[in-house]
């Protein structure tokens, strides 16, 4: 019978244990505990895993099996989201509010009034921004920031974290800037990590987790990546 691992301050940042050792139920969990220092998360997504936790709860690490992906040339991009897109006069961007962003995705829901970006999620990736690993792609209609996305970037991976809406499709907007900057910032995949039907309504699949370990090995680097905006 499978177990989490436990992981404890005296344990190197760099150390997980196998994906392959998630537990079934709940689906992908494979370890709690530790932190989330900056060397700790590159290592967890460089590994294909990352951290999903409630407040009040130690970190949990996951590696779910399927794995949801995008990959760039996939993408669905309907035709009332293509009018969207046209006409609907939204200014996409990089890298320019990762703060507004992040903050966006904790903002409570109609369908969700809770967060599982604590504080202590925010500040880490706040700092993983700084040091060049997190990017944002920020929606604007004007000055006014309505829609956005953030996630990790390791070398041909983009590992998708949350996104928001404060309009509609601007979440959609954001996605569609992403695959478009694929191809110039020679990204492979971008990571999506659960499924979902308004997910696959865009063209996101499930894949093995071994497959997606292959694709990280092919193309996942652990320095800092710029998201070029060009």
């Amino acid at each position: 019978m499978r177990t989490i691992t436990w992981l404890s301050a005296h344990d190197a940042p760099e150390w997980f244990p196998p994906p392959e050792q998630a537990l079934e139920e709940p689906a992908g969990l494979l370890a709690a505990g530790g932190d989330l220092s900056p060397q700790r998360l590159v290592a967890a997504y460089q590994r294909g895993i990352f951290p999903w936790y409630s407040p009040g709860q130690p970190v949990l690490w996951w590696s779910p099996d399927p794995r949801a992906v995008l990959f760039p040339e996939e993408f669905r991009c309907s035709r009332s989201l293509a009018k969207t897109l046209r006409n609907a006069g939204f200014s996409p961007s990089v890298d320019t509010d990762f703060a507004g962003v992040i903050d966006g995705c904790a903002a409570p829901r109609a369908t969700s009034p809770g967060t599982w970006i604590t504080s202590e999620m925010r500040v880490a990736y706040l700092a993983l921004h700084r040091l060049g690993h997190a990017h944002s792609v920020e929606v604007r209609r004007g000055s006014e920031l309505v829609g956005g996305l953030y996630g990790v970037r390791l070398g041909g991976v983009f590992f998708g974290e949350s996104m928001f809406s404060r309009e509609t499709d601007a979440s959609k907007a954001a996605l569609a800037h992403l695959v478009s900057l694929c191809g110039r910032n020679n990204l492979a995949v971008i990571d999506c990590q659960l499924p979902s039907r308004h997910l696959a309504s865009l063209g996101v699949r499930g894949i093995p987790r071994s497959q997606f370990q292959a694709l990280l090995a092919e193309h996942a680097q652990p320095g800092p990546n710029a998201l070029l905006d060009r």
